[in-house]
């Protein structure tokens, strides 16, 4: 009995985690489109946007490898400590 009661209450909490967000999500409703059909939405067209000069400037990415391999080592230094420490145990 004993086992069960861990995944009992693990599986408790997500199903309400699962029901709090799922009550918190509505679907947006439209405009008061009150003497249009719903045929008439789909034939709405959008703008073209206008082509203007590429603004994009070309940048070095190291920042962003440094930040990966920061985070990298935040992960796995603590798993590797921890697996050291299942080691000396066994």
């Amino acid at each position: 009995m004993r086992k069960f009661i861990r995944p009992f209450i693990i599986l408790v909490i997500s199903l309400l985690i699962v029901l709090a967000c799922t009550g918190l999500t509505r679907s947006a409703r439209s405009l008061s489109l009150i003497n249009t059909t719903g045929a008439a939405l789909l034939f709405q067209t959008t703008p073209t946007p206008q082509l203007e000069e590429d603004k994009s400037v070309v940048g070095s990415t190291d920042g962003i490898v440094i930040m990966g391999g920061i985070i990298t080592l935040i992960v796995i230094i603590p798993i590797l400590a921890r697996r050291k420490a299942w080691m000396r145990d066994t």
